[in-house]
């Protein structure tokens, strides 16, 4: 009998440090740093999009041997069939069934497609831990009840002014010189998209604490970033041993093969580890008024202050409650006591092509 395949995945709002937890995670051994694998479909294999390592997906040998093992004529109708089953209308009846003890995205045909990519992902990579940073929360439902699987949920969350902020930067889906941008939404579905999709990866999963679910707030990791990656690996039951850190808040990263996500994933070199703060100071009033009101219930769940420059406090101690049901905050998997808090102005990292940039700035 096959051993189930691992994987750890990233959930929760975009904008919000998963490329970087993605990418410092795939430096370790054991470790396979996948990307956003709901897109290897439509990105990866229909617009044969850059890879991690640079290469167009199609021409890059590890994915080669993967896709051998996939049924990729049919990617393109792989990834309308996922647009259609994973739409934000649907969450009613998805969190209905979850609640009811029943699969929460509906079997379908496809499903053993996707069941086939993360074993063949395993398989060809040697990885005993597969990390998938898709963070919509549906799709990690989806792959959740996939057989073969084995989820446990590392929720990552960030100030909801910080990721409207950084939604509103311009940036090529691939880098500055792709004319394709990113999605830029505005401040205030931002916000909306912020306090539903982490409010629905608690209800999901913030239950299954401390063996299934691990919360952990990107000013936390930036404050303290190996320790708090140390606690990621522990989680993910992977040996913390080697490693990308070259001191307490910097790392040297190798090209990964990680598909899709923020362009920072083609990151390497030495990289700084530190928080980007530019939105304290560049958000206008009225953005962060909307933000604010929008998400107050989201702001006081994740332990996030009302006022700007207000200090972030250590998150609540791992108890597994907090001011909601026990069953909604879902905190005992979170990560935070007895650390500092942040405090200090965004530093300069190094992209692949040797230019600085904050590390924040980049971050899915």
């Amino acid at each position: 009998m096959n051993r189930p395949v691992r994987v750890l995945y990233l959930a929760g709002s975009g904008r919000s440090g998963s490329t970087l937890v993605t990418t410092v995670l795939g430096q370790y051994a054991g470790v396979f740093a996948a990307g956003e694998l709901r897109y290897l479909w439509q990105r990866g294999e229909v617009e044969n999009r850059p890879c991690g390592c640079g290469l167009p997906l199609r021409d890059c040998p590890l994915w080669g041997e993967v896709r051998r093992d996939l049924p990729t004529d049919r990617a393109a109708a792989i990834a309308a069939g996922l647009r259609g089953r994973l739409r934000m209308r649907g969450l009613p009846a998805l969190l209905r069934r979850h609640r009811r003890g029943r699969r929460p995205v509906p079997a379908h045909p496809d499903d053993a497609a996707l069941a086939d990519l993360y074993t063949a992902v395993a398989r060809h990579t040697g990885a005993r831990v597969v990390v998938d940073s898709s963070k919509l929360p549906p799709y990690g439902a989806l792959i959740g009840a996939l057989p073969g699987i084995e989820l446990r949920v590392l929720h990552l969350v960030r100030d909801p002014r910080a990721t409207a902020f950084s939604w509103r930067r311009r940036r090529g889906l691939d880098g500055d010189t792709d004319p394709e941008l990113m999605s830029r939404p505005p401040v205030w579905k931002a916000a909306l998209l912020w306090l539903v999709w982490n409010t629905v990866t608690v209800r999901l999963w913030g239950d299954r604490a401390p063996a299934g679910y691990l919360r952990v707030r990107y000013e936390d990791l930036t404050a303290d970033p190996e320790p708090t990656l140390r606690r990621i690996l522990a989680f993910a039951g992977v040996d913390a041993e080697g490693g990308p850190f070259t001191g307490p808040a910097t790392v040297r990263l190798a090209p990964t093969h990680s598909v899709a996500g923020n362009p920072s994933r083609h990151r390497t070199g030495p990289v700084p580890v530190t928080a980007d703060v530019q939105w304290r100071r560049d958000l206008s009033r009225w953005s962060y008024a909307v933000v604010t009101g929008l998400t107050a219930v989201g702001l006081r769940r994740f332990g996030y202050p009302w006022r700007r420059g207000g200090p972030v406090p250590a998150h609540p101690a791992a108890t597994g409650r907090s001011g909601g049901s026990g069953r909604s905050a879902g905190v005992g998997g979170s990560v935070g006591p007895g650390q500092s808090t942040v405090g200090r102005s965004a530093e300069s990292g190094q992209s692949a092509a040797g230019r600085p940039v904050a590390v924040g700035q980049e971050e899915g």
